[in-house]
């Protein structure tokens, strides 16, 4: 149970967090100025050292290098005390598990770095072992290059020891590699160590130069993690070691641990400058909820289009030309990378409209396998009878003929040189002669319960709003009424979410699947719902999700501010930040 380690904001798996000792140390941090080192109990038995709330006290253990066999883990196991003051305790893959600590240390962190496989492997080890509301310390292995990456993969804790050394060694250290100290002309840095003339600048003036700069990589890392745009970061920072590249592609393979920790949106605008941003969570978590828990309501032919610039999608010039030739007479999907496709009723839903991406003209062949694949996969779920395609060659073309060769159905295609010219609006238009067109509270119908699919789980829409549930305002600031007049909930057009009253809170957790609820203890929140509050949680919740919360004293609703797992296994720091509350 940690007493002395609060995480404060999460981004992913990285986490901004404050190490609560006598002067408390903001995460993630360099550590070497608070931390005291018991010792090994490979040369003898040592006592638990008597320690104080000043220092983190890393506690007598034997370090197991990786690699390790895990019997041998098992001989030489350690049995740490239950003490009173901060305390970190060292433990590899095979050893980690709750020791009741505030930072867990991963024995031989130095002997990973460079190994990407192996490095990933063991953090998910020892991650998935130890709570999560506690610190991992990596030591001797940060540097201006790699802090980045290594935060982003869970990392809380660093230190300057091999940035130092290197140092010592000659060699210059910066966020984008190293360079022999003998090879520089001038110094490219403005740090104090860099205040000295080239010829003056001795390795002791290297080695504090390459603190200094790996403090203020750290101090980058915690603001992109406050504005929750570290990934966009690291795409570009992994690429200067061959070793982080390869780091941060196998974290991405390693859906399950990012996905649980990422939040469902964001208020920054997500980046999609390379093929790496088709593996971000965020983009296959859309095309995993597109695919797998929109449903298709409206009774019409599907109307594939290209996306734009302007977002959402319908209030673009060329979207608003498309939509007087469909007048409500086709159900509209936009096809884009990196996010897949766009059912209209999604436009807003986060990313399909904070995204953005490099336009060059040509799609990658990464790019068409995987919005051929989205497709493909949302065109079997969505049955259509007929499939009108008004979109140009550029790509589009080829992802639409791979699907129809894979699924056996054949694209009505309008398009004649562009799809804006007079003739493909025409023929778009022609193509929709006879079809009756839908009313507007149809769609509007359609997009609250489409966005309730994607927000709560496949059928939620109709679960939790009933046949005879009517919406109100104007899209996209939607609301949703009972057959009484109660408000259920209300659409939240930034995020494309819905944001749902008590009324609507009871409705889902009446239904017959609800999800994302909250156990809390006898008490009625006011504001937030803070960890040692909490009972249980469905391990479904992501930050940022919409949560019931119920207890013995207690109703309410709210979003989640930390996912559901880490609701259960916290001991401090807030969970829920409620919106609505009320007393039993």
């Amino acid at each position: 149970m940690t007493e002395y380690f609060e995480v404060h904001a999460r981004d992913a798996a990285a986490r901004r967090g404050e190490l609560r000792l006598a002067e408390p140390c903001d995460t993630p941090a360099l550590v070497d100025g608070v931390v005291e080192d018991a010792g090994s109990l490979w040369h003898e038995a040592q006592d638990a050292p008597a320690g104080d709330e000043s220092t983190l006290t890393v506690l007598p253990h034997r370090s197991l290098p990786p690699g390790t066999e895990p019997p041998v883990e098992e001989a030489f196991g350690v049995d740490y005390p239950d003490v009173d003051y901060p305390s970190a305790v060292v433990v590899s893959p095979g050893t980690a598990a709750d020791y009741g600590a505030d930072a867990y240390v991963l024995a031989g962190a130095s002997g990973y770095a460079g190994h990407a496989e192996a490095f990933v492997d063991a953090l998910l080890g020892v991650k998935d072992a130890i709570p999560d509301d506690t610190a991992l310390y990596l030591s001797g292995v940060a540097t201006p290059a790699n802090a980045a990456t290594l935060v982003y993969a869970g990392v809380d804790l660093l230190d300057e020891k091999r940035a130092r050394a290197r140092g010592l060694e000659g060699f210059y250290l910066a966020t984008d590699g190293e360079e022999f100290l003998e090879d520089l002309e001038e110094l490219p840095c403005a740090c104090e160590a860099c205040r000295t003339p080239v010829e003056e600048f001795t390795r002791a003036d290297c080695a504090d130069h390459n603190a200094n700069a790996l403090r203020a990589e750290l101090a980058r890392v915690r603001h992109r993690i406050a504005e929750g745009s570290l990934r966009d970061y690291v795409e570009g920072q992994a690429r200067h070691e061959a070793w982080l590249t390869a780091t941060f592609r196998r974290l991405d393979q390693q859906y399950g641990y990012l996905e649980e920790r990422t939040p469902v949106f964001r208020r920054n605008e997500l980046l999609a400058a390379t093929d790496d941003a088709l593996r971000r969570v965020e983009i296959q978590r859309f095309a995993d909820r597109v695919t797998s828990r929109y449903r298709r309501r409206l009774d019409a032919p599907l109307v594939l289009l290209p996306c734009s610039a302007t977002k959402p999608y319908s209030e673009s010039q060329s979207h608003e030309q498309f939509m007087r030739a469909v007048q409500f007479r086709g159900h509209v999907v936009s096809m884009t990378s990196p996010i897949g496709v766009v059912p209209s009723e999604l436009e807003t839903t986060y990313p399909a409209q904070h995204y953005d991406s490099v336009v060059t003209g040509n799609w990658t062949a990464s790019e068409i396998e995987f919005v051929a694949a989205v497709l493909e996969r949302y065109l079997e779920r969505a049955d259509y009878d007929r499939h009108i395609a008004h979109v140009p060659g550029e790509g589009y073309r080829e992802i639409c003929e791979r699907v129809e060769e894979s699924l056996g159905i054949d694209f009505e295609y309008t398009v004649e040189e562009h799809p804006t010219t007079e003739a493909s609006l025409a023929n778009l238009e022609a193509a929709l002669d006879g079809v009756d067109s839908y009313y507007k509270s149809e769609r509007e119908s359609s997009i609250v319960r489409a966005i309730a699919d994607f927000q709560f789980g496949d059928g939620a829409g109709d679960e939790v709003f009933g046949p005879d549930s009517q919406t109100e305002g104007r899209y996209p600031k939607l609301r949703v009424k009972d057959p009484d007049g109660e408000q259920l909930a209300t659409m939240v057009p930034q995020y494309g979410t819905l944001s749902l009253t008590r009324a609507g809170a009871r409705a889902w957790i009446d239904s017959d699947a609800p999800t994302k609820r909250v156990e809390i203890d006898a008490f009625v929140p006011s504001g937030s719902v803070l960890a040692p509050g909490i009972v249980d949680a469905d391990e479904s919740i992501r930050p940022g999700d919409e949560v019931v919360v119920e207890g013995p004293k207690a109703f309410a609703v709210g979003r989640a501010a930390a996912h559901g797992r880490a609701m259960v296994e916290s001991t401090r720091g807030v969970a829920v930040d409620v919106r609505h509350s009320e007393a039993k």
